[in-house]
């Protein structure tokens, strides 16, 4: 009966550390993967989730609301309602935009899945959000039909090649970098003069423009490549029809287009405004004009502002454009997706001198970037590509950039940003100490297992000097390079970037201030950790051997397969086809190494996008760890159940010490496997108590597991306790010898080391307590104890 209660004993501990790890693993990688598919960024501000609903993001203290919303927090609809009309039904569409209706073309058309109708909601001269008539496209035509109808096609027929081109650039997420192309040069022959189109069919081709501009950037990108004279075609007509337009200005929400007529008794400068508003677009009532402004006079609501100096009795024309892809620049890069407003400015007076002066208030994440520093450009229709020629900067503020230009064209100013990193405190003091001691108690480990290796009859341990060898390079690397040395550098040149009145286009929209030294050291804290961790895998394999299978030897060549599986074969391969396939991905971009390693710390990057297969956190180290960690995690168990605590009536040792024995040996195992490493998965946990307990346990265990290894496997061995005996021996006698001191320094000496030399018996006894004993005839872990203790 005792042995079966013994046997149930085992299994019911097996069954629970079993369930547990199971279920800590499992927690700990759904996790991780939620994480990184969902992304690492926090919310901006505790504003912006109390104060912008629906979606609303809080920029410049203020909400940015989404196209279905509007109002100060983002609470008001802005959208029509479903609809049913002429048997076409639509869902909810957004004001300013035209719905698609759930209606699609047949099978055998061009247009083949696309609507078949659109309808557009806007917003009428009483402020009410009014639907708009249903238009039913043709689904044999599509934009390279039309690309060829329009060049023939009477001044009539363009009213319908118009509406077509509009129909069928409705969905921009959908278009490709032909259909750009094609509808570029579609409506660049729409507004062209020499065509004669009316005035509904141009209104119309600014819909198409405004819904063109849409699309995603690298569609743009991909278009221009082919083809960028149809880009430089439509800007140079769209500013053309700016002055076409009387005193009603066209606005739709990605482009506006306003002409001022000037008598021969009006003022010679003209200030178009464009505000802010609370949409991130262009609504009716965004831009203003003001024709008896003398200077540039923005307030908190101005985005955009332009001062027109020209002549008495021109007409000038302005067209804005909510971002650049219609401006594809050879010479500057852009991956930021901040929206750079471009303004146009225009006057029909021939062989006279103008100028403008220009303000900007640019769109851009003030809490994790800064301006690092800009130039005022224009759009130079013969490189296609931006220019400086007759431009200039003017002294601005943090909130509000000035430009000088000679000339009127297509204007913006290109910024580049830097990245305000939070780079965090120096390593705390538990980290610190831990580390400390970690490295110390490794020393002192591999010394005495070198030192010792006569003594104690056997060859060195080659799996525990090695596990305790790469963890001890890893303590290094951590505790003098995991901090990133930009953290420290006072880059002094950057308000003179900002202060500078030298007008050089940068070469790209961010900056990133280089540092090998920190990628060299991520990818050797890379390396050493997968070594240390492959180390307590190889460990747990030949403790199962010795242990497990006593009576199969190891197999041949064991210890060279396995210091070439340790040292190099699987740690340096997972390293180096990581920063390989990182850098043939990123080769072009100049700051690669970034989506390797982190800014903040020299270790590997969580990427913020929602894409698992390229974070190199997860599939380079979590995945291979986790792995191993299961591994260790059966080995152990297996070893708990049917070594540790297996049931031997031979055992002559009282109860307490044996079950004290046993947990010591249980630790001594759970150390030398890495099983305190699951406690970096319970640090996922949401709740952010739980989450801060679980920090400081995973610091405390994990940063003094050397210290761990030299307690348990150095500081309990007979040698280490009998060579330790002999020198506090000899520190007593060398007291004894001592010469008397004078008077109270004397006594005091005195006093403590008689009360040190009492402490030396109970010391003894200490270490003969921890000493270890032989389990059974069963095991050969008596032999792992005492004489070669590091298996």
């Amino acid at each position: 009966m005792a042995s079966c209660r013994v046997y149930d004993l085992r299994v019911l501990v097996a069954t629970v550390c079993g369930l547990l790890t199971a279920i800590v693993l499992g927690l700990g990688i759904w996790r991780t993967v939620i994480k990184i598919q969902t992304g690492t960024s926090t919310p901006t501000s505790n504003t912006e989730i109390s104060l912008c609903s629906n979606g609303g993001t809080w920029e410049n203290g203020r909400c940015i609301c989404p196209e279905m919303w509007k109002g100060w927090r983002c609470t008001i609809p802005n959208v029509c309602n479903n609809s049913t009309e002429y048997g076409f039904t639509f869902d909810q569409i957004a004001v300013g935009k035209y719905g698609p209706s759930k209606q699609k073309c047949g099978k055998n058309t061009l247009n083949a899945g696309r609507a078949r109708a659109t309808r557009l909601c806007s917003i009428s001269i009483y402020g009410q959000i009014v639907l708009g008539n249903v238009t039913v496209g043709d689904c044999d035509q599509n934009l390279e039909t039309l690309e060829k109808k329009v060049v023939s096609d009477t001044a009539q027929s363009l009213d319908n090649i118009s509406s077509e081109a509009q129909f069928l650039t409705h969905d921009s997420d959908s278009l490709t970098a032909a259909n750009i192309t094609s509808a570029a040069k579609v409506v660049g022959q729409i507004f062209n003069a020499s065509r004669n189109a009316t005035s509904e069919a141009k209104q119309v081709a600014v819909t198409t423009v405004s819904q063109l501009l849409d699309a995603p950037e690298d569609v743009f990108e991909n278009a221009a490549a082919v083809d960028n004279d149809a880009f430089a075609t439509l800007i140079k007509e769209m500013e053309t029809y700016s002055l076409s337009l009387g005193d009603k200005p066209v606005v739709k929400p990605n482009v506006a287009l306003q002409s001022v007529p000037l008598t021969s008794s009006s003022p010679t400068r003209v200030l178009f405004s464009v505000k802010k508003g609370e949409l991130d677009s262009l609504i009716s009532g965004s831009t203003t004009v003001d024709t008896n402004a003398n200077n540039l006079n923005p307030d908190a609501e101005t985005e955009l502002q332009i001062l027109l100096n020209t002549s008495k009795g021109n007409t000038c024309g302005f067209v804005v454009y909510q971002n650049s892809k219609f401006f594809q620049s050879k010479t500057f890069k852009t991956e930021s997706n901040f929206s750079q407003k471009i303004i146009s400015s225009s006057t029909d007076a021939k062989d006279q001198k103008t100028s403008v002066e220009i303000l900007f208030n640019p769109r851009y994440d003030h809490k994790n970037f800064q301006i690092y520093s800009y130039a005022c450009v224009y759009w130079n229709l013969e490189k296609k590509d931006w220019d400086t020629k007759g431009c200039h900067k003017q002294k601005g503020t943090d909130e509000f950039f000035y430009c000088h230009c000679n000339h009127t064209t297509n204007f913006g100013i290109l910024m580049s940003f830097k990245k305000n990193y939070k780079y965090p405190e120096s390593l705390d003091y538990i980290s610190k100490i831990g580390c400390a001691l970690s490295i110390t108690g490794l020393v002192l480990t591999i010394v005495f297992q070198i030192v010792t290796r006569n003594v104690r009859k056997t060859s060195v341990t080659w799996v525990f000097v090695s596990l305790c060898t790469s963890m001890l390079i890893f303590n290094l690397l951590f505790v003098f390079g995991i901090e990133n040395s930009n953290s420290v550098i006072k880059h002094d040149s950057d308000n003179n970037k900002m202060d500078s009145t030298e007008n050089q286009i940068p070469a790209q929209d961010t900056v990133f201030i280089s540092n090998p030294t920190c990628t060299v050291v991520t990818a050797l804290l890379h390396y050493f950790l997968l070594v240390t961790f492959t180390w307590t895998g190889i460990s747990a394999a030949q403790l199962y051997f010795l242990l497990i299978r006593t009576l199969k030897p190891l197999p041949q060549h064991f210890i060279l397969f396995i210091s070439l599986i340790g040292w190099g074969k699987f740690p340096a391969v997972v390293v180096v086809l990581t920063i390989g396939l990182i850098f043939s991905q990123n080769k072009d971009r100049p700051h690669w190494e970034l989506s390797y390693r982190q800014e903040e710390i020299c270790w590997l990057a969580i990427q913020e996008k929602n894409n698992l297969v390229t974070s190199p956190f997860l599939w380079s180290f979590i995945l291979p760890v986790t792995l191993i960690l299961i591994h260790n995690i059966v080995v152990y168990i297996i070893i708990i159940v049917k070594v540790i605590w297996k049931n031997n009536n031979n055992l002559t040792s009282t109860k307490k010490v044996s079950t004290l024995k046993k947990i010591i040996r249980m630790l001594s195992i759970a150390v030398v496997f890495g099983i305190t490493w699951i406690l970096a998965y319970l640090m996922l946990i949401d709740n952010n108590y739980a989450r801060l307990v679980f920090n400081y346990l995973f610091c405390l265990f994990n940063t003094t597991q050397g210290l761990q290894i030299f307690i348990l496997y150095t500081v309990r061995t007979k040698i280490f306790q009998e060579e330790a005996s002999k020198v506090l021996k000899s520190l007593s006698l060398s007291t004894g010898r001592m010469k008397s001191m004078p008077s109270t320094v004397s006594l005091r000496l005195r006093v403590r080391m008689y009360n040190m030399i009492r402490s030396f018996p109970s010391l003894n006894e200490h270490f003969r307590l921890l000493e270890p004993s032989v389990i059974t005839e069963e095991t050969t872990l008596s032999e792992s104890d005492q004489a070669n203790p590091s298996i």
